[in-house]
């Protein structure tokens, strides 16, 4: 009877078998994209990632250390890890002034003038640790929490259990996404279905030519295609009445009528010829030097505020084992003034309350000497930052050591960062689960600390 009704095996009883095992798409109903109520009351509502490719130097950056000025170019006190990405020798002071920012004295270092303007708004984490020396291992561990397995990216994580608020947009997008060191792995849902993958736009092609693929009917010939999608979705539905579960063809039947809505919205808001003046003047697209990534800034507030959970922007290169005052610096330039740019007008549009911005790399960087003028990558200890969304404004968490070698008091791992940004957005991290492969899996896996002492 199930393989003959009109709905399907896979949209009646899958759904239910699903609810048996308590999954978090089973309210869904026929769209798995469809918001779900979080399991208590939200600080966020969604998450805007500032992805620094590449690991920034914290100690160049947001963690001021005056004893690495007093003993730069002695040794270290004492010893490096086990295991080293590659060697470095004596400690290397920072070649950036720090200074005092707001109420709330942050010390910031003259590469992030106007983020250091806005202190007050930020959340520091200074004792962020991961647990991979390469970037590959590194991004796949920051983004989907396992360095070593296939694992759902934390935006897929976040669609599958808070799907999207504007059913005409994907729930999960990244802008300018890196190719490479782990690729699609990054935004990936792997075993989850496939509608919660990162929609991408652009990615190896100058920003201000990226878009979504496939956006616009090159037929212009909106009847027509509507007639083609239904009669492929009728063939599709009878080949799951037919055949029984397949979660794959199920969503790439969702993903079909999911691009053709898309049509009717994304175009508009990847234009942004109705911004004003003001606000591209406040983002930095006046200036050759901040224009690609003002614009991606500015995509990025254009599809919050349109709904859409999780969207990440990235900018790199900062992996400077050599060259660190030059490089670090010409890449400070290309994003102080957008970011700003961003947390400015998130604030005075009323969106900062319920969006949490996140800014950092896959790690930090040494704070002893490599090369002539470099830094090594450094997992043990490196600071990420947080704003809006439910954290303590002008409040700094976790301490590293004199030099900013290791974490020593308030550690927060990967694991804690995840389980801290669901709890954020409303979600117990222990009960988002999918089973796979015959286990419950989430996206701390068996690990993950809530960090309370962040939030307002």
């Amino acid at each position: 009877m199930l393989r003959q009704c009109g709905a399907g095996f896979g949209q009646i009883a899958l759904a239910g078998l699903w609810a048996s095992l308590g999954s978090a798409s089973a309210n869904s109903g026929l769209n798995p994209l469809a918001p779900h109520a979080p399991l208590f009351r939200p600080r966020a509502k969604r998450i805007i990632f500032l992805f620094m490719h590449g690991g920034p130097s914290h100690v160049d950056t947001f963690d001021y250390k005056p004893l690495l000025i007093r003993d730069t170019g002695q040794p270290l006190p004492f010893a490096k890890p086990r295991i080293q990405f590659a060697q470095t020798s004596n400690l290397r002071k920072s070649p950036w002034e720090f200074r005092p920012y707001g109420e709330s004295g942050a010390m910031v270092s003259d590469l992030f003038p106007n983020v250091g303007a806005c202190a007050d708004d930020l959340c520091f984490l200074k004792s962020i640790h991961g647990t991979n020396e390469a970037h590959g291992g590194a991004l796949l561990k920051l983004h989907t929490g396992s360095d070593t397995f296939v694992r759902p990216s934390m935006g897929s994580w976040i669609s599958y259990g808070l799907g999207t608020e504007n059913q005409n947009l994907p729930s999960f997008l990244t802008i300018n996404p890196t190719l490479g060191h782990g690729g699609v792995g990054n935004w990936s849902s792997a075993f989850l279905p496939a509608v919660h993958q990162g929609t991408p736009i652009g990615g190896g092609m100058p920003v201000e030519k990226a878009t979504i693929n496939y956006l616009h009917d090159p037929n212009e010939n909106t009847v027509l295609q509507r007639a083609q999608l239904d009669l492929l979705g009728e063939l599709n539905r009878d080949h799951l009445a037919a055949t029984g579960s397949d979660p794959a063809l199920e969503a790439r039947i969702e993903s079909f009528e999911l691009a053709f809505r898309m049509q009717t919205e994304a175009p508009e808001i990847m234009s942004l010829d109705g911004e004003s003046a003001a606000t591209r003047r406040l983002y930095g697209l006046d200036d050759p030097r901040t224009a690609s990534f003002a614009r991606q800034c500015l995509l990025a507030r254009r599809f919050s505020e349109r709904g859409v959970r999780f969207v990440q922007v990235t900018h790199g290169y900062w992996d400077q084992h050599d060259d660190l005052t030059k490089d670090h610096g010409r890449l400070a330039s290309e994003v102080d003034r957008p970011i700003a740019g961003l947390l400015r007008d998130l604030k005075s549009r009323g969106l900062l309350e319920d969006t949490l911005v996140m800014w950092g790399g896959e790690f930090g960087r040494t704070p002893t000497l490599q090369g002539k003028d470099g830094r090594d990558h450094h997992p043990h200890a490196f600071t990420m930052w947080l704003a809006g969304g439910g954290v303590r404004a002008g409040f700094s968490y976790g301490v590293t050591d004199d030099y900013g070698f290791y974490c020593v008091d308030e550690k927060m791992h990967v694991h804690d960062l995840h389980a801290t940004l669901l709890a954020l957005l409303g979600v117990d991290h222990e009960a988002l689960t999918y089973r796979h492969a015959g286990r419950d899996f989430r996206l701390t896996d068996v690990h993950g600390r809530v960090v309370r002492d962040i939030m307002a």
